[in-house]
């Protein structure tokens, strides 16, 4: 059985065009298949809890929205054995969709998911904040620092919602990032990979982003090597550099060209713990947790079922 989980609220109301264009490809297909929309924030989350407990042995749940309503999905799944989870993108990211080459098409992308014979396995990852316990699990990346930043300021900010309605919502990213860069405090960070692997101190800590995709913020390449499929995170931190610098950075970030500049560090690990002075802002999926002063970030191997 297919269960739709189809987010109204995914880029300011446009998932509404690309449902109507996968349910009459549905439609005309004869699947057999079940609509369930979402009505309030976290709503997917309690859905895909509530799709855990069928026993049903083969339940294939997929998200007509974005990155957030992938990220609540798997944060509600208890039953990862049963369930397979596909993505048809309508979100202002789409992260996930790009970092699994789903087609941008509605009707392609369907198409790839009816006719999936078997379910692959990925990796998820896992952030925990030993503070007050709070753990989350994330699909893309999970970060602190300028990034998570630039996701609560997004997250609440008009501009995203005026360049969406012109399809530029990806630009919404870019100027919070500039924004952030020039605004944001740093400060000094202990870094520490697969308990002691790795060990590195940061001065003026401007992001650190464990990535289970190559790229977060709708497209910007952070792990250009990264894989979900390798059973690590890619570690990339940006550090050690005056704030104004960085903004002239920006543009290598961008083309995936920052691999061996100074103010830049990557490496790949299956725990990475990060501990600050001061309480940092924290991501998982460009959805802000909160501010702490330490995270341990994990990767879960081959976790999540996906047809694409």
């Amino acid at each position: 059985m297919y269960y739709f989980i189809v987010n109204g609220h995914s880029k300011s109301g446009s998932v509404r065009n690309v449902w109507s264009r996968v349910s009459r490809a549905l439609k005309a297909s004869g699947a057999e298949y079940k609509v369930i929309k979402t009505t309030y924030r976290g709503h997917a989350t309690d859905i895909a809890k509530k799709l855990s407990e069928l026993p049903e042995k083969d339940k294939s749940i997929v998200v007509v929205g974005g990155d957030g309503t992938v990220n609540e999905i798997i944060n509600g799944i208890t039953d990862f054995k049963n369930i397979s989870l596909s993505v048809i993108p309508s979100g202002s990211g789409n992260d996930f969709a790009r970092g699994l080459g789903i087609p941008k098409s509605p009707e392609k992308g369907l198409e790839g998911i009816l006719s999936c014979k078997h379910a692959e396995l990925m990796d998820l990852g896992r952030v925990y904040c030993p503070e007050n316990g709070k753990e989350r699990l994330f699909a893309i990346s999970s970060g602190m620092g300028m990034d998570a930043l630039v996701c609560k300021k997004t997250n609440r900010s008009g501009e995203k919602k005026i360049l969406n309605a012109v399809n530029l919502g990806n630009l919404s990213y870019l100027v919070l990032t500039v924004e952030s860069l020039f605004t944001m405090s740093t400060g000094k960070a202990a870094v520490t990979v697969d308990g002691g692997r790795i060990h590195r101190r940061f001065e003026k800590l401007i992001f650190v982003a464990a990535m289970n995709f190559k790229a977060e913020g709708g497209g910007v390449p952070m792990a250009p090597r990264a894989s979900a499929f390798d059973g690590k995170l890619s570690v990339c931190v940006g550090a050690g550099v005056p704030k104004w610098k960085t903004f002239l950075l920006l543009p290598f970030l961008v083309a995936s060209k920052h691999e061996n500049l100074k103010g830049f560090e990557l490496f790949n690990g299956k725990k990475l713990e990060v501990s600050v002075k001061e309480p940092i802002d924290i991501h998982t999926d460009g959805e802000y947790l909160g501010a702490y002063k330490k995270a341990v970030f994990e990767c879960l191997p081959k976790k999540l079922k996906i047809r694409r």
